[in-house]
């Protein structure tokens, strides 16, 4: 009877062990986590709605109804929206699309930094038009391409994309990096009156925020307001750092990050090799407040090798 008794206290140990183990492993356990977020039924009140170009011309004048869409939030990433580009004969020269049965509430340039990641650049751009023309907006994507041996430097290629995204007059800017696929049809490629941090619940940190501070993967900004904080710092060659000046130029010019409720940002990224460390990265980032001014869209130099239109995307081949 007594060993009846320890082999059953044996075995509620063990099952208690394991439900921990499961509760600890769960990714959505973090999904609510607390940050300042946007409600589902709140996020189109805080959209600037607002279009570069007059596109009445190409459509009925309809305006598009973006409320199924937010209300839904259908999860979107499945294999074959990743394998092709569903009814590609929609999307125009250079990777520009707008719906012609009803005027979108938003202009948005795409800008996404790139350097020998084909196979993930072909998944991306398949992916991410038949995801942003599910969603009744007017975007255009602009590929910059580092074309010389230097270490990486992302934060500039940033910079170099919101230029070409400024003459195209985009109030919009969505800097996203080409490794994140976002999962829910309500996130709206379009700006919030506030900058957004769009990847707040990725899977690789288990949707889980890991700080506060964290504005990397994917960031929407309105233009002027891009402009406004000089853009990225030009020196972070390398992997890391760039992200969180960033953030301390937005905190100086009083801008508050916002995100949108944790069932709206969900991200996957894909596997991928990491790029050099930024052996400086914590020294630029102690002398941050001295380059606000003097490094950044003000000081940036590259040279542009060629600009091509693809069929799917505008690909710029610069020098850093």
């Amino acid at each position: 009877m007594h060993l009846r008794l320890q082999i059953q206290k044996f075995n509620y140990v063990k099952i208690g062990y394991l439900l921990l183990f499961v509760y600890l492993c769960w990714p959505s356990r973090f999904a609510m986590i607390y940050y300042e977020n946007i409600p589902g039924n709140e996020i189109y009140d805080n959209l600037i709605r607002k279009i570069s170009r007059n596109l009445s011309q190409f459509n009925q004048g309809i305006q598009c109804d973006y409320t199924e869409l937010l209300e839904e939030n259908h999860y979107f990433y499945k294999k074959f929206t990743t394998d092709d580009i569903i009814n590609k004969i929609e999307i125009k020269s250079g990777g520009e699309f707008w719906p012609e049965e009803c005027t979108p509430s938003f202009s948005t340039a795409i800008i996404v930094p790139y350097r020998k990641r084909e196979e993930q650049l072909k998944q991306f751009i398949n992916y991410i038009h038949n995801f942003l023309r599910k969603q009744q907006i007017h975007y255009k994507i602009f590929v910059i391409e580092q074309g010389d041996d230097k270490p990486f430097n992302r934060a500039k290629l940033f910079n170099i994309g919101s230029r070409y995204a400024l003459k195209e007059n985009f109030p919009c800017l969505v800097m996203q990096d080409i490794d994140l696929m976002p999962l829910n049809l309500g996130n709206i490629y379009a700006c919030t009156k506030r900058p957004r941090h769009m990847s707040s619940s990725l899977d690789t940190f288990r949707f889980n925020l890991p700080y506060y501070g964290l504005v990397g993967g994917a960031i929407a900004i309105a233009t002027e307001d891009f402009v406004n904080i000089n853009g990225f710092s030009n020196v972070f060659q390398g992997w890391g750092g760039e992200d969180d000046d960033l953030y301390k130029r937005l905190l100086n010019k009083n801008y508050r990050i916002i995100r949108f409720h944790p069932s709206y940002a969900q991200y996957t990224m894909l596997k991928h090799t990491r790029e050099r460390r930024n052996p400086k990265r914590n020294e630029y980032l102690k002398n941050s407040y001295l380059r606000f001014d003097i490094d950044g869209l003000n000081s940036l130099v590259f040279s542009e090798i060629e600009i091509h239109k693809n069929t799917f995307f505008t690909h710029i081949l610069v020098q850093t």
